[in-house]
């Protein structure tokens, strides 16, 4: 069993630490999942996200926050990174970073968005796209704990291409049901076709009000709007409703200047 993550002190989740990419793995045609260790990390809660910071020989630095992808296990995190179109920061994570190269990090950070292994009341995830990687995190906690704890997984994404975690979430752990919805290609043999996540979907494979689930739910802003809204109408309580979202490609991720970290690194490390 792991041991119970307790992040440190505040001062200590403020500070900027070195981090070290011990190893990468390509999850999609877009994504990438980075591991990195960290000297000194305090551990996390899983739903917790890190301040990730590159800076140029010359000065110039940009950061970006991502969500932790792994259980706390010592001083060794993952993260999975999407690439967005014309985006500043996640193509050079996803195609240039590899391993021996540093970064560096800032947190963990987020208290409300968390699942703890002591909790006991059935667990819905619903992510969309990428959503999936901050409960990807949960459900690998959940596993650690050797937690019993039931949980029902919702992903909504756009085709087959873009699964995160295939194996793995195929293979589940007890007390794990998982369904996905594809919003736009879906695979041959599959019952229901393509098209956007709707009550129908949260009502056959998620629980019912009653049962007074906690639920989370990941995604781009809209997604999560539309998905929260259905669970309130269908009768669950708003305040067991958390939430968590991410804009895209035309907001913070290229609000800086598209390319410009590119060029200054010049596909070398960053400097801490």
């Amino acid at each position: 069993m792991a041991r119970a993550a307790v992040p440190g002190r505040l001062g200590d989740r403020l500070r900027w630490s070195v981090a070290e990419v011990t190893g990468r793995h390509v999850e999609s045609p877009t994504a990438v999942t980075l591991t990195l260790d960290v000297p000194g990390w305090p551990g996390h809660l899983p739903g917790q996200h890190v301040d990730v910071r590159l800076t140029a020989e010359d000065g110039y630095s940009t950061q970006r926050s991502y969500s932790i992808a792994s259980a706390q296990d010592g001083t060794r995190l993952a993260l999975t990174v999407q690439r967005i179109p014309d985006g500043e920061v996640s193509p050079y994570l996803v195609d240039e970073l590899v391993q021996g190269d540093r970064l560096e990090l800032r947190g963990p950070v987020g208290g409300w968005f968390v699942w703890r292994p002591e909790q006991q009341e059935p667990v819905l995830l619903v992510a969309g796209g990428s959503g999936l990687v901050p409960l990807m995190c949960m459900i690998r906690a959940r596993h650690a704990a050797g937690s019993r704890v039931p949980f029902r997984l919702i992903h909504s994404l756009r085709s087959p291409r873009e699964q995160l975690y295939g194996p793995e979430v195929r293979r589940g752990s007890p007390g794990l049901d998982v369904a996905r919805i594809y919003t736009r290609e879906a695979p041959a043999g599959v019952e229901r076709p393509a098209g956007r996540i709707t009550p129908e979907d949260l009502v056959r494979h998620g629980w019912p009000p009653d049962f007074e689930p906690l639920v989370y739910v990941c995604g781009p802003t809209g997604f999560v709007e539309k998905a929260a809204a259905y669970l309130v109408l269908l009768g669950h309580a708003p305040e067991r409703v958390r939430t968590e979202r991410f804009g895209g490609s035309g907001s913070q991720e290229d609000s800086q200047g598209r390319g410009a970290l590119r060029r200054r690194l010049q596909g070398r490390p960053c400097r801490p």
